[in-house]
């Protein structure tokens, strides 16, 4: 009697075919990518705004050879990288709070299976320092202590701190968020805000900018912390200190903050009883060795331009006799201003 030998390939093929479209986790270098997990892939854009128009429409009416450089060029780099905190839902408990860094362009970011709220902000800050960040809705941001024992500022500014301008801080806020696990992790996309905008500070030497050796200046009534979730600015008040730059017939400076303080509740509401009063200060050293301070109410300039703008003064006369030589002169190549350094404390 004649036995047929069962053809046993197509048996082979139908238990193989899932090996080969799968992977042992120990040998394969890309697993993650293709498993099913509790992942999100982070694919981060960024914001790159350095003013916000509240009035101002100076983007549409800009002026190259006015301000001498283009809009275009003041807007700020997008971060290098990104931080993520990882928050429980409750937001009760700090040692809730998970943190990773991305590239600047996203990346897996790995959770579990619970809710979370999702904190995000670029990593690459020098000046910037975060507080409370153990909940969300406290999470906050500042900058470093500079002072400047010259400066001299009048009621109401002149008990504020002095501090450094911040670095450049962008920010995002995912609430509630859900993991699904699905093969190479949930798309999650992010836009990346500015959480810190650019005033433009121009300074009109109307006579004897010819005397100017330095300059550098001061901006009062500005906030001195921003909240990470919304972008709110606290009720605190700080000045920052700058150096400018000349050029014929002005001092300049670009100047980075996190914006008006009270931002945007006490910034809307404000009464005529209520109203915040900001403030310029400039301190010119002369090539004689005298040094020249001036100041300037900004309020009015103020008003429209909450988070970034121009900010133009005049006035600025240096008589010939204020400028006439006399005694041993000033080295503008002294760093700090010798005697009249500033000082950066980290605080």
């Amino acid at each position: 009697m004649k036995r047929c030998r069962p053809n046993i390939l197509p048996l082979l093929a139908i238990v193989l075919l899932p090996l080969l479209g799968s992977c042992r986790k120990d040998l394969c270098y890309d697993h993650d990518e293709h498993s099913v997990g509790y992942r999100s892939n982070v694919n981060a854009a960024w914001e790159q705004e350095w003013e916000r128009p509240y009035g101002c429409q100076w983007q549409a009416e800009w002026n190259n050879d006015k301000y001498g450089v283009g809009y275009d060029a003041l807007r700020p780099d997008a971060g290098k990288g990104i931080a993520a905190l990882i928050y429980e839902t409750t937001e009760t408990k700090a040692e809730g709070v998970q943190e990773f860094h991305l590239p600047a362009n996203g990346g897996l970011l790995y959770t579990t299976a619970n809710t979370h709220s999702i904190l995000f902000y670029n990593d690459d800050t020098e000046y910037i320092v975060f507080n409370d960040i153990a909940s969300s809705t406290t999470a906050s941001a500042t900058t470093r202590t500079r002072t400047r024992a010259s400066l001299s500022l009048s009621e109401p500014h002149s008990e504020e701190r002095t501090v450094n301008m911040p670095d450049m801080l962008y920010g995002s806020f995912v609430p509630d968020f859900e993991p699904i696990p699905m093969a190479g992790g949930q798309q999650l996309a992010v836009v990346m805000r500015p959480l810190v905008f650019t005033y433009l500070i121009r300074y009109e030497i109307e006579q004897g900018a010819e005397y100017v050796a330095l300059a550098r200046g001061a901006m009062a009534g500005m906030a001195e912390t921003v909240f990470l979730k919304e972008g709110r600015t606290g009720e605190e008040l700080a000045t920052l200190l700058f150096d400018c730059t000349l050029t014929p017939g002005l001092a300049e400076a670009r100047i980075l903050s996190f914006g008006v303080p009270g931002f945007p509740d006490s910034y809307y509401s404000r009464g005529p009883n209520h109203e915040r009063n900001y403030a310029l200060n400039l301190e010119l050293m002369l090539k004689n060795g005298k040094k020249l301070d001036f100041e300037f109410d900004i309020t009015d300039q103020m008003k429209n331009q909450p988070r970034g703008g121009v900010i133009t003064v005049s006035g600025i006369r240096i008589s010939d006799e204020e400028g006439a030589e006399g005694g041993s002169g000033f080295d503008a190549s002294v760093d700090g201003w010798g005697e009249y350094e500033d000082i950066e404390l980290d605080l």
